[in-house]
């Protein structure tokens, strides 16, 4: 292996109002290798990156690209030097086309000065066709699954030809077939002497794709392996520094009375769901699974007033729900995690305390119909600190936590609406191994207390390890409802493909 470094960030500090992010952080990664980024949500990994790409400048600390130090005085800056990222959540433009997403800030021209579109597209075809991706150009981003989108984001930061290139959790949102399609864009990348910092919470990933590790925990460089030299259990222990302990808490529940039933329920539009029927019980974690496209979410959503139902019926505690609406929903105690934290879940340019209290204002007004502040603010509070929520103030930003420390705001917010029934969809995506224990102590928290928990996962362990029953999808109908004892990831998956 080349001794030589493609990047070396040395002793690199970064402090914000009452924290310090990074503390002497050294990270040194080689050219033509996948260097793998690991911690726990909040351990400065996302900090780190950013201070190498422009978005942060750091407080202390050097950074060189092929032994020369470099400063970039804005992400711009970093592409024109060969460092190019994909982050973690999506950051692209849904009115405008898949080329001119790619393209964004470096159009062709013509002679006129206009913008070049047939360029730009073909330019875009030819990309695409070498990465192996069937997407039109000319096809509006915004109308992609969010797995398409992420897939475009990837073809984008490759389309720069950078000697660098940071990926901040990109198999998030990607389906099997598609994190293997990005392992062999990683492998053609490697070929060409490009060094990659992956940074992921899945496990099997890092040992599938990475060369070295480096770990990362409170804002500390905690050390630096070879991948080969690491097992599973000793990663999550420098993660979370302590040992590795049972990957799924014990719940000791009991399952009650049926509390939400569903009959027969059809989307009016023919390719979702369509027939569904299933009940919920008291005590209950009922996983839904499927592969991508499943209609999943669109199922959950619709439970929640979100999308149009043609026919069915849904009873809560025996009640039947006509012309459900969220705000119906969470009056009868049913509250949503959606699966998209940025598009969907979280406000950005609000507060922590706001992203809380959101969804229960109502319960906090006095007598003149006035929000009491001070009492909506403490309870926000608490529902955090009771969840480990990093954060320097209740009046940070929220676009300024990690995403792990996000989805745990959202969490809060539902927590603070005191709910009988939570839809979980994707609720540990992107987060890192100590806080899914975390969250999963939440779900078996609720379910010990009589309150019932729909969780939507991708991810077979996450369905198996936690859920009482599992009622899987393919093309928008339910192929099955398995108990504890036979959910198995065979019989999973041959119910998720039974229609295909």
């Amino acid at each position: 292996m080349d001794t030589t470094f493609a990047l070396e960030m040395e002793s690199i500090t970064k402090v914000f109002p009452g924290v310090r992010a990074l503390d002497d952080v050294t990270l040194r990664v080689r050219p033509g290798t996948v260097h793998a980024l690991m911690g726990e949500n909040g351990a400065g990994k996302s900090t780190l990156m950013k201070c190498l790409f422009g978005i942060y400048k750091e407080d202390g600390g050097t950074i060189k690209l092929n032994g020369q130090v470099c400063h970039f005085k804005d992400s711009h800056d970093a592409l024109k030097n060969g460092v190019s990222m994909i982050h973690q959540e999506l950051s692209n433009v849904p009115e405008r086309s898949v080329a001119e997403n790619i393209f964004l800030g470096r159009e062709p021209l013509k002679k006129t000065g206009l913008i070049d579109h047939k360029k730009m597209n073909e330019e875009t075809s030819v990309l695409l066709k070498r990465l192996d991706i069937d997407i039109k150009p000319e096809r509006r981003i915004g109308s992609l699954s969010i797995s398409m989108q992420q897939t475009c984001e990837i073809a984008k930061a490759v389309s720069y030809n950078s000697s660098i290139v940071v990926m901040d959790e990109p198999t998030s949102s990607l389906t099997d077939n598609e994190v293997e399609h990005l392992f062999r864009i990683i492998r053609q990348l490697k070929q060409q002497n490009v060094a990659i910092i992956y940074i992921s919470h899945k496990m099997e990933e890092i040992f599938t794709i990475a060369d070295e590790v480096s770990v990362m925990r409170d804002g500390r460089m905690i050390g630096s392996y070879l991948a080969s030299e690491l097992t599973n259990d000793r990663l999550i222990s420098l993660m979370v520094g302590r040992d590795a302990n049972l990957r799924f808490p014990s719940v000791a529940s009991t399952i009650g009375e049926v509390l939400l039933k569903v009959e027969n329920l059809t989307s009016p539009n023919p390719r979702s769901f369509q027939d569904v029927s299933f009940d919920l019980h008291r005590g209950e974690i009922l996983g839904i699974g499927g592969l991508v496209g499943a209609q999943r979410t669109e199922l959950m959503e619709a439970l929640f007033g979100v999308r149009a139902i043609q026919s069915g019926k849904i009873w809560i505690e025996g009640e039947e729900m006509t012309n459900i609406t969220p705000r119906k929903a969470i009056d009868h105690g049913m509250g949503m995690i959606t699966e998209d934290r940025r598009g969907s879940g979280i406000f950005p340019l609000m507060n922590i305390s706001a992203n809380t209290s959101i969804a229960s204002l109502s319960e906090y007004l006095n007598k003149l119909h006035l929000l009491k502040h001070k009492h909506l603010n403490e309870e926000s509070k608490r529902y955090n600190e009771a969840l480990r929520t990093k954060t320097p103030t209740m009046e940070t930003l929220i676009q300024n936590l990690s995403g792990g420390n996000q989805q745990k705001v959202i969490i809060s917010r539902w927590l603070m609406t005191l709910p009988d029934i939570l839809i979980m969809d994707e609720p540990t995506r992107g987060i890192d191994v100590g806080a899914k224990f975390e969250i999963y102590q939440i779900m078996g928290q609720l379910v010990e207390q009589g309150k019932a928990v729909i969780m939507v996962s991708s991810e077979m362990p996450e369905l198996i390890g936690m859920s009482n029953r599992v009622m899987v999808l393919c093309s928008g109908r339910c192929t099955g409802i398995l108990d504890k004892q036979e959910c198995t990831q065979e019989n999973i998956m041959r119910l998720a493909t039974k229609f295909m």
